[in-house]
């Protein structure tokens, strides 16, 4: 049976250590190259099929300081021709990182304190083409099925995006040339369709759920 070839993505030299020293101990796979950041990985990757090599599974960290984020580089390769799983290994568990990295085709989502058993049968579904989630990550998508966004209007959409500027009611109906008494009551409905009851709660939901972006 081919042993499986892991691309180690991550940004802190003793973190990788460590994944490398706990697959290593995993019978029937093994780390055959290294990265600190995504844009690395996608050179590593070119590197081995010069070569000849394939990889089997990328290990993706998330966020890699100033490099190439995991979403970008996982976006990335997904373009290359026959791309090998990418499978997220990171800290992060919010909503939007979960469902960026799933949007950009991670093949899988783990949390790096998960128990090695649990990486290791992710690392096993992830190179035979499965899904792999934590346990954790799985419950949170399932909530967002069962609980799906909320069905703003463009109009509302726009005015939490300008909401997250700072501007008050009357300089966003100045904006929009309509009435504070307007503005108002599309605030009131927004903040029902958010299940929430003032703006800075507003903001933080609609860009944990990707309504709005944050920054």
């Amino acid at each position: 049976m081919k042993e499986i070839g892991i691309l180690l993505v991550d940004d802190h030299p003793v973190v990788r250590a460590g994944l490398r020293a706990m697959l290593a101990d995993f019978e029937g796979m093994s780390v055959i190259a290294e990265a600190a950041d995504g844009g690395a990985a996608l050179q590593e990757l070119a590197r081995l099929a010069a070569l000849g090599e394939s990889v089997d599974v990328v290990l993706m960290d998330l966020q890699m300081g100033a490099g190439l984020d995991g979403v970008r580089a996982t976006e990335q390769i997904k373009l290359l021709p026959d791309p090998p799983p990418v499978l997220i290994l990171t800290t992060y568990d919010s909503d939007a990182d979960i469902l960026a990295a799933i949007e950009a085709g991670a093949t899988g989502y783990m949390l790096k304190d998960a128990p090695s058993e649990q990486i290791r049968q992710a690392v096993l579904a992830a190179a035979a083409g499965e899904t792999a989630l934590a346990p954790r990550v799985a419950a949170r998508l399932m909530g967002r099925i069962s609980n799906p966004a909320p069905n703003l209007t463009p109009r509302e959409v726009q005015l939490l995006e300008l909401l997250a500027t700072g501007l008050s009611n009357r300089a966003m109906a100045k904006q929009f040339f309509i009435s504070e008494a307007t503005v108002k009551t599309h605030l009131l409905h927004i903040y029902g369709k958010l299940g929430v009851d003032n703006r800075t709660a507003a903001i933080s939901v609609a860009v944990q759920r990707r309504i709005i972006r944050s920054g």
